[in-house]
């Protein structure tokens, strides 16, 4: 039996999506680092989940296909959360590929299953097909944002905010800590559309203005409480952003200065610049911005100190390149040691990716960014 029958076979032993219970219960608590001083985040791009076994696979060797479907990526899903156990794991658009699901609240349930099976904490925005199906992209957003265990919310309240899927997540300091009651990485949300609705421009969506005053003014709050007393910091938390469409700045690198595999498919960006970059630059946190959208793009460069990073392909009925294995993205930051020997706030991030291959091979370990 080839490694994907396997892998269905794993995932067919294991609980169903129908058996979990998928519907928020209560307030999700605080995420916080632990006495390990890591905390550890798996980002999920491009499932394209739509209706679970008997939907194929795309884009696998011929002796791969017979009885590859969606339950390969709820397999492979399931494997990278026992590999590397995150604090938080993130899916950043095109959770499902509505325009083949015969009914998208199931294959939200279905697709986002192994991780409330897990217990874990996860974050969701929207990417450009997952509003295709039987609801509208506000309503797979309230769909989302009312399931169990996730911190995903529809937009800030009281705000006048462009999209569905714009909001913040606070990762506080280690217990006893100096820090312990601060937020020591920022984790920005937005929706970066779908499809540009000015007649002539392009192809695909943008950041809008009002979801760059958005970020900018709740990355200045964040920053003044960092600064506050008592133990006020020296520098600001570390911001990462989390969307799906790239921005036209994914293009501005090649083999020289980034890592990864890049260029292979492009940059499926906007056709226009709507300045989100020079927001994040201004905003003066964001370390790095993590994007799906383009699946056989993988690489992560630094561009005037902020990380552009993809994430590659996650999704078995999702396009992608025969014998290249599917990948997961993981950013894990590190506290840094205190005078006293306990943990202060953040010292260093870095990423890696994981692929489904026998091994759960980690490539391109990398440090994005370090303290001072």
């Amino acid at each position: 039996m080839d490694r994907l029958s396997l892998f269905v076979l794993a995932c067919l032993c294991l609980a169903s999506p129908a058996a979990a219970s998928v519907r928020r219960q209560g307030p999700p608590s605080p995420l916080r680092f632990g006495r390990s001083g890591e905390f550890k985040i798996l980002q999920v791009a491009d499932m394209h989940y739509a209706n679970g076994e008997s939907t194929p696979c795309e884009d696998v060797l011929p002796d791969q296909f017979r009885g590859c479907s969606d339950l390969n990526t709820s397999a492979f899903l399931r494997r990278m959360i026992r590999a590397e156990r995150p604090d938080l794991v993130v899916f950043t658009g095109d959770n499902i590929f509505g325009s083949d699901s015969t009914n998208s609240t199931r294959s939200l349930e279905s697709a986002f299953a192994p991780v409330i099976e897990a217990g874990l904490p996860w974050a969701a925005v929207l990417g450009n097909h997952d509003q295709e199906g039987t609801l509208s992209r506000e309503g797979v957003m309230r769909h989302v944002a009312g399931m169990r265990g996730t911190l995903s919310r529809v937009n800030p309240e009281g705000v006048e905010i462009d999209g569905y899927g714009n909001y913040h997540v606070e990762v506080q300091g280690a217990v006893g800590s100096v820090v312990s009651n601060k937020s020591v990485v920022n984790l920005y949300f937005l929706d970066s559309g779908d499809y540009t609705t000015v007649a002539g421009v392009g192809v695909y969506g943008w950041i809008k203005a009002s979801q760059q005053v958005w970020f900018k003014q709740t990355s200045e709050r964040l920053q003044r409480e960092y600064m506050k007393e008592p133990e006020p910091q020296n520098e600001p938390a570390p911001g990462l952003v989390y969307f799906h469409i790239p921005l036209p700045e994914f293009a501005s690198f090649d083999s020289s200065n980034y890592t990864g595999v890049g260029m292979d498919d492009g940059v499926g960006s906007a056709s226009v610049n709507s300045g989100f970059f020079t927001a994040m630059l201004e905003a003066g946190d964001v370390k790095g911005a993590f994007v799906g959208h383009d699946h056989i793009n993988d690489y992560c460069g630094e561009l005037t100190g902020i990380n552009l990073c993809y994430a590659g392909g996650f999704g078995y009925h999702a396009y992608g390149k025969a014998g290249w294995p599917r990948r997961a993205r993981v950013v894990s930051a590190s506290l840094e040691k205190a005078v006293d020997g306990g943990w202060g706030g953040v010292e260093s991030i870095k990423t890696w990716k994981r692929l489904d291959d026998e091994e759960l091979s980690t490539i391109d370990v990398q440090v994005i960014w370090t303290k001072g």
